[in-house]
């Protein structure tokens, strides 16, 4: 039996459980309906995966995550403003871990706008840079800004945005809703400065902090780098205090002993 034709890639989003608008998905299942019209029936997705936050953000009021995964549609897609497409058929691959969501829109956005520069304020736009002790700064909304140089910044003001960096002794940050600040280097910061966005620190020593209702991801790893717990935890202002770096330690959150 031949392949079906793959009409369009796209992402996904669900509430806890792969639930959306009162249906229910699995992972790796192709589901049809009988028509396709955007906000009334059919089956909707985002080619961009920041777009999806516009629906379906990283935690819901509740401060529960919302759930997300690749797709294809195996019918002709219809959308009427190329941000969500709705199809007929539709086939709803693996869910995605939340920080390789992230670096899916990220690399979306790079492909998009391969020829920009490291400072950017445009719409759905990039800003990289890969240099010691550097900046990466971008403004616009659904927007990236990686940095891979040690000593360097990544920061981002716009909504349903990321701001990543992989280097040492650097800091992500994120002032928008619904957005991103992920750090994968060591003794590096990532902070949030609105609700329903998500600070993620991976790397050895690694802090975050955020604002009274966004989200904290630490990790704590061994003298080897060897992971030894990843935590996450939705800054109420009272067990977790807003605008303070958290660690982890013995597998518990404990304030940052370095403030900056």
């Amino acid at each position: 039996m031949p392949e079906e034709k793959v009409y369009m890639k796209g992402y996904k989003g669900f509430e806890k459980g792969l639930i959306c608008r009162g249906k229910q998905y699995a992972e790796n299942t192709v589901y049809e309906e009988d028509k396709a019209e955007i906000c009334e029936n059919g089956m909707h997705f985002c080619e961009n995966p920041f777009e999806v936050w516009r629906y379906y953000p990283p935690c819901n009021d509740k401060g529960e995550f919302n759930e997300f995964a690749e797709v294809e549609a195996l019918s002709d897609p219809q959308t009427d403003d190329n941000s969500k497409f709705c199809t007929t058929k539709l086939q709803v691959g693996a869910k995605i871990r939340f920080t390789d969501f992230v670096k899916a829109g990220a690399k979306f956005i790079l492909e998009k706008t391969k020829d920009n520069a490291a400072t950017n304020t445009g719409y759905c736009s990039a800003a990289t840079n890969t240099g010691d002790c550097s900046a990466a700064t971008n403004t616009g909304d659904y927007s990236a800004a990686m940095n891979t140089g040690y000593c360097s910044a990544a920061t981002n003001t716009g909504n349903r945005s990321a701001a990543m960096n992989t280097g040492d002794y650097s800091a992500a940050t994120n002032t928008g809703d619904c957005s991103a600040a992920m750090n994968t280097g060591y003794c590096s910061a990532a902070t949030v400065e609105r609700k329903n966005s998500i600070a993620i620190a991976t790397g050895y020593q690694g802090k975050a902090k955020g604002s009274k209702g966004s989200w904290i991801v630490c990790t704590e790893r061994d003298n080897d780098n060897n992971i030894l717990c990843v935590k996450a935890a939705q800054v109420d202002g009272e067990k977790i205090k807003e605008n303070t770096f958290y660690t982890l330690k013995n597998g518990e959150f404990v304030e940052s002993e370095d403030k900056k």
